[in-house]
């Protein structure tokens, strides 16, 4: 079986750092198993072909960090490799008490996600550093912060984020009975209320749009090319979600919501009330922003909407969508709720 890139890289790494003298590509070539074995059918790879293989690795070790240091043999000229262990060790690292949270927080995005063993690993190697300390004694805390990754759309949107790179996914909006096809200009990701959002260009809208990852519906699909809109210098993923949630609107909305039931909606309340004429119910007075029909679709028949007229209608449109309604007339206001 041929040897993983990773394992080789590893090796000659550890023999340029654990060498006291400058190796030679050819002593490289016969203390690592992976360059020994590189070939097809048995064969041994070509001269040129394992120079060209060597030199792949050592710029990808210089693309990581590591100092490679080249010496020529005053005798035969031969040039020679190593990688010094005082050049290549990582400064001290100092963290105060918010950056070691902050730092750990992050690591637990990785919960669910393939680099989280590497996180873990890091983690414990700063501790073993001193960098962060173990809690233990009274100081221990019991209650720690997690920010969950476990949308699948979350890491290939992460990664075209960072690389600037469009993808293409199909999204189901709140009430929607289908998913439409999205070509997007990944700008960020952001954690809000228990949600993951992604922020960017929408090429079909050609508008900035915000997208829910629980909503994005099968594979994300990286698209070539370069993004066509500019990238803001600050994107506003908490801000633009809050304003189509309705914070900070000056509208209101009345809502019936059924007792013991739609606890979101009861938290953006700015006032609540027994309803005068069902003990079942109670009303409330909440912002009336963009989206807020979105969200109320979510607890179909626990929420029914008394004004706006255009928020009620809303509502309704969206939940015979999603119910497959054929017409107006199929289902009355009143049994549809909201």
């Amino acid at each position: 079986m041929p040897i993983a890139k990773s394992e080789r890289l590893m090796n000659l790494a550890l023999c340029l750092m654990n060498t006291k003298r400058p190796l030679s590509k050819r002593e490289l070539r016969a203390s690592i198993e992976a360059y020994r074995e590189a070939g097809s059918a048995g064969e041994q790879v070509s001269e040129d072909a394992f120079n060209r293989m060597f030199e792949r690795d050592k710029d990808d070790l210089r693309e990581l960090g590591l100092v490679i240091d080249v010496v020529e043999n005053p005798l035969d000229g031969e040039l020679g490799y190593l990688a010094r262990r005082d050049v290549n060790r990582l400064p001290e690292i100092h963290l105060d008490a918010e950056e070691a949270a902050a730092l750990s927080l992050a690591a637990g995005v990785w919960e669910q996600a393939r680099l989280a063993g590497a996180a873990s690993g890091a983690l414990q190697k700063l501790r073993a550093a001193g960098s962060l300390a173990e809690e233990s004694g009274e100081g221990r805390t019991t209650l720690q912060p997690r920010v969950p990754a476990r949308d699948a759309a979350f890491e290939p949107l992460l990664v075209a984020a960072r690389d600037r790179r469009p993808v293409a996914f199909d999204y189901r909006k709140s009430g929607a009975a289908q998913a439409e096809p999205r070509t997007v200009e990944p700008w960020a990701l952001e954690f809000w209320h228990g949600h993951w959002y992604l922020a960017g260009w929408d090429r079909d809208r050609a508008d900035v749009r915000v997208f829910r990852l629980s909503r994005i519906v099968g594979r994300v699909r990286s698209k070539g090319g370069q993004f066509s809109a500019p990238v803001p210098d600050h994107v506003g993923v908490r801000e633009t979600v809050a304003r189509f949630a309705g914070e900070g609107a000056t509208e209101q909305a009345r809502v019936r919501v059924r007792r013991k039931a739609a606890f979101p909606v009861r938290a953006k309340a700015l006032s609540a009330s027994p309803a005068p004429d069902d003990a079942e119910w109670d009303e409330l007075t909440i912002p009336y922003g963009h989206g807020l029909a979105a969200d109320l679709v979510e607890f179909g028949p626990d929420v029914v909407v008394i004004e706006p007229a255009e928020l009620r209608a809303d509502v309704i449109a969206r939940l015979r969508a999603v119910a497959g309604a054929s017409s107006a007339s199929s289902t009355s206001e009143n049994e549809v709720g909201e």
